[in-house]
């Protein structure tokens, strides 16, 4: 076990013999627990630490900017010219991450297939 991960369990059983647990706010209650089998077990309590810190791995960070810049593209005209600098940037997005084995089936909308038909000429 890490050194921080004992100090967290020695903080919380002290917390637990002086009742400071007791009548909180979902006593009792299933805890709704993240997933995080994916990450190594050695590096879990660092990603917990960093995202608690507002921080996200860059592969969540990736993913993020894909979402917000995938909306993006639904409220811009196809024939402005930022539209096809922002498309080319989210297919940039999207290769960034499938080589780090994350699903991007959220990306495919229309504005894939406008792309496609601005670089060959089309439409």
């Amino acid at each position: 076990m890490w050194l921080i991960d004992e100090l967290v369990e020695q903080h919380i059983a002290r917390a637990q013999r002086k009742g400071d647990f007791d009548n909180l706010p979902g006593q009792g209650k299933k805890l709704e627990l993240e997933d995080d089998s994916h990450i190594p077990e050695q590096l879990r309590t660092g990603y917990r630490l960093l995202k608690n810190s507002g921080f996200l791995p860059p592969e969540l960070e990736l993913r993020n900017e894909a979402v917000v810049l995938s909306n993006l593209m639904k409220t811009l005209n196809p024939n402005d010219s930022e539209w096809v600098k922002q498309a080319q940037h989210l297919v940039l997005l999207e290769f960034r991450l499938q080589s780090r084995n994350i699903d991007t089936t959220f990306l495919q909308g229309e504005w894939r297939q406008r792309l496609g038909e601005k670089l060959s000429g089309g439409k």
